[in-house]
């Protein structure tokens, strides 16, 4: 198999860490991947007044795909996301994130198995914000026909692939009937054509209640910008937390794959991170590129270190570094 050029940013915090230990794995199962590295985030702010430089738009218009390590977002001011930034440039419109029990992790459901789809690319969490005059900002939410029709067709063609059975559309049409009614009429339109899946819709807060009472009512949810936020890290916590989920931003030639944490700059240098989250978007990205074996080998590997309890970061009840737990990983490959 020819090596496959991936772009590669550390991100800021705990992100060299945690992307460093998943690399180590990656490299010692036998990953085809020649990385292509570039600064993007606080770092490349720091360094060049820029925290999405020209080169790193460059690097994944020419690789078509990257892994990305947490970045830095200031709250309340400072530099815009450099995740929506990069969503928007190269319109990678679905966010998928599966949210599975790690196997031998204690949590607070079982058998959980959910997988959140999330639009991308427009409605509040855009950040189309000004002020209107001091002491009054307005935010806009924009939903188009498009990128509701979109999202809906890659849910059930997802779904559809993947042996799903179940699609939930998550809205708050019964408030905001213009935005959340268009993202409703779509996802019916589309739901028309796929007479083998169920589909239902629920309220975007009554969901909320359910997801916290029996997720496994939920199979497929499909929801727009910031329920979408907002949902799938609900969610996270449902199997233990943000450590051990990851993502991907997909679209029609582009991919972003990330753990989806902070840069957790409390903890940054300390070696304690859990590279699990980035380890499993590595894992996705792996599937993404046609190297399916590499995944299946390092999936079973962890799962191996997690039913063993060895070499467990601290944040599932260890008292294992970042590079140990990777080093665990590496032992464990069959």
């Amino acid at each position: 198999m020819a090596m496959q050029k991936v772009t590669l940013i550390r991100g800021d915090g705990i992100g060299p860490e945690v992307v460093d230990a998943a690399i180590e794995v990656l490299d010692a199962a036998g990953a085809k991947i020649e990385w292509e590295e570039v600064l993007a985030g606080l770092a490349a702010h720091t360094l060049s007044g820029d925290p999405l430089p020209d080169e790193v738009l460059a690097s994944i218009a020419r690789n078509h795909t990257c892994l990305k390590g947490p970045v830095t977002t200031p709250i309340a001011g400072g530099f815009a996301s450099i995740n929506v930034a990069l969503r928007k440039q190269f319109e990678l419109y679905a966010n998928l994130r599966p949210v599975r029990n790690m196997p031998c992790v204690a949590s607070r459901f079982e058998g959980v198995d959910l997988v959140i789809i999330r639009e991308n690319t427009e409605g509040l969490y855009s950040g189309l914000e000004h002020e209107v005059t001091p002491g009054v900002v307005e935010s806009l939410k924009i939903a188009t026909e498009k990128a509701c029709t979109r999202i809906a067709r890659f849910a059930f063609e997802y779904a559809a692939a993947n042996q799903r059975k179940k699609i939930t559309a998550i809205h708050k049409a019964n408030i905001m009937k213009l935005t959340d009614g268009l993202f409703l009429r779509c996802a019916r339109e589309v739901a028309r054509e796929y007479g083998d899946l169920v589909y239902e819709e629920a309220i975007v807060d009554n969901a909320s209640m359910q997801l916290v009472m029996n997720p496994a009512r939920f199979d497929v949810l499909l929801l727009e910008n910031l329920y979408g936020d907002i949902l799938s890290d609900l969610c996270a916590g449902l199997v233990g937390g943000l450590g051990l989920v990851a993502g991907a931003n997909l679209g029609l030639r582009d991919a972003i794959f990330e753990a989806v944490h902070g840069s957790a700059p409390d903890i940054a240098g300390q070696g304690v991170a859990n590279p699990t989250a980035m380890l499993l978007a590595c894992l996705m990205m792996l599937r993404y590129i046609g190297q399916e074996d590499v995944a299946a080998r390092i999936q079973q590997a962890l799962v191996k270190v997690y039913c063993e309890k060895r070499a467990l970061t601290r944040d599932v009840g260890g008292a294992s570094s970042t590079r140990q737990f990777a080093a665990a990983v590496i032992a464990a490959l069959a």
